[in-house]
């Protein structure tokens, strides 16, 4: 078989061609540290490294929006357990001022200092993260949540809007606590209605609860329970809004519950012929306005050194008691959601770990074998080389 000339450069011309190529793939191999850095070199693989690549940058978005949860939960968890603190402080100011050894001089020192801790409590509850947002406005983020109204009470502008962020595929956490779940919201410790003493009051007696047993049978009012005299005892009237007698009681016992319209209501005590007291309607208390009616008690000349007085008092303390356990509550949920943050956080990273190492095993370069491989190529297209030049310089006139 002849072999042309022509024939014979293209084949050496190819086979340098080939050793270039070999040789330059594996330059930038050895540039990049990738074996694979197109999908041609190796299709399945390129096609895992790309999934996998995908798994890590979303690993690292939800790593992001944890770190995000995780200092807006944290600061709200320390803020809520300095106002945990603060009301502990300040139910025991409550129970000083309330010693009736105390002249008016000193009781107005220890409301003085309770007015100071309302105030420093109201702060609290207004408090802002690192970027200007309030912390327990819910949704409304850019207006202060907690204010004194026209009446010198103190109201919620916020909502109970939750804030989420996706910390795993298909898992949303809550990264802000509302403000009228930490602060406003108590439960009614007496049940579903608040009790009112009157000044004239002179038994030694509480409401302990009042609370709906019956919703068919319910009618929501004000109603008013005088008790009069019947002996050595005392009969109870209970009277709705419009003066009509919804309940009587001969001899009124306090350990037997008084029932009417769906309503059972307990007292504690003994309360005497004369006295008189009327419950409302009220789902919830606030922790403010606990603390504001507290105010006022020890203001008030000789307050507490009357029956009236000690029955409020002893209703204050137990919607003290209630907002201390919301707000214990609400960091309790802070709590739980750093946990749960925490945990999401470690199985992220275990992820990233393993996605990591198979990228690594996939896509990165063995630099000795690489360049143990490099050398080879380059022997190869250097004798390649050598041989096309002296093939190429051959002429029949050198056998002549």
């Amino acid at each position: 078989m002849r072999i042309s000339t022509g024939q014979m450069f293209n084949q050496n011309t190819s086979s340098i061609l080939q050793k270039q190529t070999a040789t330059n793939k594996i330059m930038e191999q050895l540039s990049s540290g990738k074996k694979v850095n197109t999908a041609g070199e190796d299709p399945v693989a390129a096609i895992v490294i790309d999934n996998l690549k995908q798994k890590n940058a979303l690993v690292d978005q939800y790593a992001k929006n944890i770190d995000y949860a995780t200092n807006h939960l944290s600061i709200s968890e320390s803020k809520i357990g300095s106002a945990e603190t603060l009301i502990s402080s300040m139910r025991e100011q409550v129970l000083r001022g309330a010693n009736g050894s105390l002249s008016s001089v000193e009781r107005q020192m220890v409301a003085d200092e309770m007015r100071s801790s309302l105030d420093e409590l109201l702060s609290i509850a207004n408090s802002k993260d690192e970027s200007g947002n309030y912390l327990f406005a819910g949704n409304k983020t850019n207006s202060k949540p907690f204010s004194f109204d026209a009446n010198g009470e103190i109201v919620y502008s916020g909502d109970s809007g939750v804030r989420k962020s996706v910390v795993a595929s298909g898992i949303v956490m809550a990264t802000n606590i509302p403000g009228d779940t930490a602060f406003m919201n108590a439960v009614n410790p007496l049940g579903d209605y608040g009790a009112n003493y009157l000044s004239s009051q002179q038994g030694d007696f509480t409401v302990s609860s009042a609370k709906i047993t019956n919703q068919a049978s319910h009618v929501a009012d004000t109603y008013t329970f005088n008790f009069t005299p019947n002996g050595s005892n005392v009969d109870l009237q209970v009277l709705d809004s419009g003066g009509v007698t919804v309940a009587t009681v001969t001899n009124f016992n306090s350990t037997t519950p008084v029932s009417f319209n769906g309503i059972d209501v307990k007292l504690d005590g003994s309360p005497v012929a004369g006295d008189s007291f009327t419950i409302e309607p009220v789902e919830t208390v606030s922790v403010f306005d606990t603390f504001n009616k507290a105010l006022a008690l020890l203001e008030s000349p000789n307050s507490t050194n009357s029956a009236q007085g000690l029955s409020q008092l002893a209703q204050l303390l137990n919607g003290i008691d209630s907002g201390q356990n919301q707000v214990s509550t609400a960091r309790g949920i802070a709590g739980n959601n750093l946990k749960g943050l925490e945990s999401i956080s470690t199985n992220h990273s275990d992820e990233k770990i393993i996605n990591s190492s198979a990228l690594s095993i996939l896509e990165d370069l063995d630099y000795a074998e690489a360049i143990t491989e490099f050398e080879k190529q380059q022997l190869a297209l250097n004798a390649v080389s050598s041989v096309f030049s002296k093939v190429g310089s051959l002429s029949l006139f050198d056998y002549i």
